[in-house]
């Protein structure tokens, strides 16, 4: 299969596509351009036009898609599933940022909605990214428990509340790769540098107190690409639709490494 990689930058040169007019007697037009790339055509990217009229569709973008797909054009390709903002499915690039199709509303963007797969990775078809790179940098910090001790023969391994609540942010993180696909660390250094989003997952078994691999853990991420290619930019926690904090977490990575050092 041919691989198209989608620039960095949030803007790209619009190549004119199909465009699909609103229907006769709408009110309440707004035009949706969204970026079209199909391997097997042998075609250029493109951008598409769809009018909808808001009136006859649900409030989200992801409503539009549907739309999109079940009413005007089934070629269109994305992924979803939950819309609710848990599964991380609809993940893509809308109006310059990294978000959730089906927690973006479409009342917040002015003008026509421009939709984009998420930057900088290679691009499956329309907005898919190919995400197994991403998913195996994830994969690479080995986000479970490690333990030498074995368990209480009677119960599970507790926990106090306050420790647990410390793990609890981190663990909502849905692995929609907003974050990472956002940073420019990531951009140019994503063969080695892990990204936001697996180091969230490594440090929130770094501080897990039930995890007894810390030092390893530790000595995994002492490297110059794997954890200090970010510049804490801040990119990340900005895009997390979770409200999470990967900088923080990062940094707090940063620290233990040097204090350790000391």
């Amino acid at each position: 299969m041919a691989e198209f990689r989608l620039p960095a930058h949030s803007r790209y040169t619009e190549q004119p596509g199909q465009h699909h007019p609103a229907p006769a007697g709408a009110t309440r037009v707004r035009e949706f351009r969204i970026y079209r790339w199909n391997p097997d055509s042998g075609a250029k990217p493109r951008i598409d036009r769809y009018e909808l009229d808001l009136d006859q569709c649900g409030p989200m973008v992801l409503d539009a898609l549907l739309k999109i797909k079940n009413e005007i054009d089934p070629t269109l390709t994305f992924r979803r599933s939950c819309r609710e903002g848990i599964c991380g499915s609809c993940a893509m690039n809308i109006d310059g940022a990294n978000t959730l199709a089906c927690t973006c509303a479409i009342s917040g963007i002015h003008g026509a909605v421009r939709i984009f797969p998420l930057p900088h990775l290679p691009v499956i078809k329309d907005l898919v990214p190919d995400l197994s790179h991403f998913y195996a940098q994830y994969a690479a910090v080995e986000p479970w428990l490690k333990t030498r001790t074995p368990p209480p023969p009677d119960r599970e391994r507790l926990q106090a509340p306050e420790d647990q609540e410390r793990v609890d942010r981190p663990s909502a993180c849905i692995l929609c790769a907003c974050c990472s696909t956002s940073c420019p660390s990531y951009w140019w250094n994503s063969d080695r540098y892990l990204g936001p989003a697996a180091l969230l997952a490594a440090w929130r078994w770094i501080v897990d107190t039930r995890d007894e691999a810390q030092g390893e853990r530790l000595d995994a991420l002492e490297d110059p690409f794997r954890l200090y290619r970010c510049h804490t930019i801040m990119n990340c926690t900005e895009a997390c639709p979770k409200d999470l904090n990967p900088a923080r977490a990062i940094a707090d990575i940063k620290r233990r490494l040097s204090a350790r050092g000391h």
